[in-house]
């Protein structure tokens, strides 16, 4: 037998040894179909290697596994229409400015905050901690703005693993200890160029954009406080809201700095799992859809605005002139519409769906083009398959995730709220018959699935890593256990200015005794010359 052989046998070992049968607890509870995507997808493959995996969700999880139990706290119908209004109200405002769209978004998303404090609070939630009978190993936490949830860790008194579908900035580097020097390392929607260097005017966006950023991070950190002191505020045994941070043993991040970029200085903690949503082998179509993309002779694009954008949510006008631009085209569409009895219009070369299954449909020879709203998960699928997109970018890292994509050459992006028919037209036929955009993303998709270990791979790895060593607190980072004096060496600096000052103060004095003492003897012997 090879060694290579010997090394591949010994890998699979410990992928699948060490931690069999752990119970983990997942709280889930972000309303946002995309989110729970990517973070079931990182408890299914816990689920499918052995391991008890119980998921608190707000809404009905599309991926699942007979190893997942799920604890579905569904919204009322008035936090349904709260979440609607919010992101019908964000459709309709101008988020291109990084700073002061981050600031807005604390309000826009204050339902989702109060539901994810009322999850917490359900007697369901209570009773995992509370009943004996209940023993988890690990918590995952779902992260989107909802540091206070990683209370229940301390109450089951287990290490935390933090699953997200974002990727790294500002509001992870206080739970990890990250360095993010803003020489280099951009904010939200700031970009670098390929060298990973940004220029004086990048330089001078990055520095108030990472002041807006830190100002947010405040804010949120201030709201998620005040949760969990409300939450459990009332038990002396809870340690502190700022020592929260001491018991994650990582983050689960979807990205992967290395083909993606921006290259930054990571602690050990930070395990980038980009792509953990996409399936190794595609799930078969629907036979309908199948049959539709098949017969595509010239091709197909696909249109999809996400989860949480609804066709209703967006103004008229601009569905019919996407209607009428995509209507005359000869490729085939499917389009995400989620009322299908009211569409925006009937052609023979449209397909409409409420829902899609958008990583299987990217994966088919056909597609030629994927219309979307810049996603992170979206715009993951898409480079993994190799797709040319055109991006509508509405909220949040959206913005962003679309002037990267076009920095990169995958393709173009404009303003859905300033859609126009004929750049809309111009965009589509572009993308559709110059060459170059494909040729870019299918060079990245290598690029992006040269890896080590597959996403599954390493989301198994690490987390069983962390169940082996009994949360792993060797692969934090030091700053995590410094006060805010400590960390910026606060009493260091002091204590030299207050060294120089004593030895300024006393140089200041022997000079002045010096000073008098040849001074003094100086007017005796002029005395002494007058008596004489």
């Amino acid at each position: 037998m090879s060694s290579y052989a010997v090394f591949l046998m010994l890998l699979g070992a410990i992928l699948v040894s060490g931690a069999q049968g752990a119970n983990i607890l997942g709280i889930f509870s972000c309303p946002s179909p995309s989110h729970l995507i990517v973070e079931m997808s990182m408890a299914k493959v816990l689920a499918e290697n052995g391991h008890n995996v119980t998921v608190v969700t707000t809404l009905k999880p599309v991926v699942t596994h007979k190893n997942i139990k799920v604890i579905e706290l569904p919204p009322s119908d008035e936090e349904q229409d709260a979440w609607n209004k919010i992101m019908g109200s964000m459709i309709q405002t101008d988020n291109t400015d990084a700073g002061t769209a981050l600031l807005r978004m604390r309000s826009q998303l204050k339902s989702m905050f109060d539901k994810n404090r009322d999850v917490m609070e359900d007697p369901q939630v209570i009773d995992l901690y509370e009943n004996k009978d209940n023993k988890f190993d690990l918590v995952m936490i779902g992260y989107f703005m909802n540091n206070f949830q990683m209370g229940i860790a301390q109450k089951l008194k287990v290490p935390i693993v933090i699953a997200t579908s974002m990727f790294q900035w500002g509001v992870f580097d206080s739970m990890l200890g990250n360095p993010a020097d803003v020489a280099y390392v951009p904010a939200v929607n700031v970009h670098v160029n390929e060298h990973g260097l940004m220029d004086f005017k990048q330089r001078f966006s990055n520095f108030i954009t990472s002041c807006f950023e830190k100002l947010f991070v405040y804010l949120i950190e201030k709201d998620n406080a005040e949760a969990y002191y409300y939450l459990y505020g009332n038990d002396s045994s809870m340690p502190s809201y700022e020592e929260l941070n001491r018991n994650v043993s990582l983050v689960l991040f979807n990205s992967h700095g290395i083909s993606e970029g921006p290259i930054r200085p990571n602690m050990p903690g930070v395990i980038e799992v980009g792509g953990i949503q996409i399936k190794d082998t595609p799930d078969p179509l629907p036979q309908a859809m199948s049959e539709f993309l098949n017969n595509a002779t010239d091709g197909a694009i696909l249109l999809s605005l996400g989860s949480n954008i609804q066709g209703k949510f967006l103004n008229p006008e601009t569905v019919q002139k996407m209607f009428r631009v995509l209507s005359k085209l000869k490729q085939r569409v499917i389009w995400k519409w989620e009322d299908v009895d009211n569409t925006p219009g009937k052609s023979a070369n449209i397909m409409y769906s409420k829902w899609l299954p958008q990583d299987d449909i990217l994966a088919h020879p056909k597609i030629v083009l994927f219309i979307n709203h810049a996603g992170r998960g979206g715009i993951t699928e898409s480079q993994y398959h190799g797709k040319p997109m055109l991006s509508l970018p509405v909220f949040g890292d959206q913005p962003g995730n679309a002037d990267k994509m076009v920095s990169d050459g995958f393709g173009l992006s404009m303003s859905l709220l300033a859609l126009e028919e004929k750049s809309f037209r111009d965009n589509v036929i572009e993308l559709l018959e110059n060459p170059k955009y494909t040729q870019k993303v299918k060079a990245f998709s290598d690029l992006f699935r040269d890896r080590p270990l597959t996403a599954r791979q390493t989301v198994l790895y690490w987390t069983e890593y962390v169940l082996r060593h009994h949360g792993a607190p060797h692969l934090q980072s030091p700053l995590l256990r410094l006060s805010f004096v400590e960390a910026h060496n606060i009493d260091l600096y002091a204590v030299i200015i207050v060294a120089l000052v004593v030895i300024l103060f006393i140089n200041k004095i022997a000079l002045q005794l010096l000073y008098r003492k040849l001074t003094g003897k100086s007017k005796k012997n002029t005395n002494v010359k007058k008596t004489n």
